[in-house]
């Protein structure tokens, strides 16, 4: 398999600028999504600043946005001043806020608003079920899974994925985002599986040349590259 041969999108997930342009020039990439912790590690101080420069150099392409309020009043009025920044933006909106508390109302109040929505942080099939009801007015909708942390739990994510497609095959404006992939046969999972969309972190991305390559050349490449490694130290023995 080539990545030309991919039926999933995939979208890139990082905050730096430069790899974010660097992705853009690349076709097969998407769309773009960010949150505030990526935002944070990259050094972003003003999130209004980096949000508007970043959509006018990607004005085209699905980019997603999340608020970061933990009060639902203060949720919607974020969403609504983030959404305003782009025809191609997604709000990212938690499953709920950090006491528990679901954010379904919020979420039918933006979807009935003509608000584009990326509800994040859903880890199971029956949150997927409660989230699609509530996004059912949106214009056009994302629901991201995070498959990774699922697998970080021990947990096979691949049964809830299959499950979470079931569950949105009614909703033709949702698409499903397999969040949070820890390598690339990841994509190719999301690929085998049908989903809509995987979010892709930078490192990984990088790696998308090596999909389908031919094992024994990628066997003399290691081997290749611990010579030269070796050879630059300088070892001895």
């Amino acid at each position: 398999m080539k990545p030309s041969d991919l039926n999933v999108k995939l979208f890139a997930d990082g905050a730096d600028r430069k790899g974010i342009l660097d992705l853009y020039a690349n076709p097969l990439i998407q769309g773009f999504t960010t949150n505030p912790t990526l935002m944070r590690k990259a050094g972003v101080e003003d999130y209004e600043w980096f949000a508007r420069d970043i959509l006018q150099a990607v004005p085209d392409r699905p980019f997603s946005l999340e608020v970061f309020a933990d009060d639902p009043k203060e949720m919607e009025r974020q969403a609504l001043k983030i959404s305003s920044w782009g025809q191609n933006v997604y709000v990212k909106i938690p499953v709920t806020n950090t006491k528990r508390e679901s954010t379904g109302d919020l979420l039918r109040r933006l979807s009935g608003s003509g608000v584009k929505v990326n509800v994040t942080a859903l880890m199971t099939a029956r949150q997927v079920e409660q989230v699609a009801e509530n996004i059912r007015d949106a214009p056009a909708a994302y629901v991201s899974v995070f498959a990774g942390r699922v697998a970080d739990s021990g947990r096979d994510p691949i049964p809830i994925m299959r499950e979470s497609l079931d569950v949105l095959r009614d909703f033709a404006q949702v698409e499903l985002i397999w969040a949070s992939p820890r390598e690339l046969l990841n994509i190719v999972q999301a690929h085998e599986i049908g989903c809509d969309i995987i979010t892709v972190t930078h490192d990984v991305l990088k790696k998308l040349p090596t999909l389908g390559k031919d094992l024994d050349d990628f066997s003399l490449d290691t081997v290749q590259m611990f010579h030269e490694d070796a050879s630059s130290a300088g070892y001895t023995l």
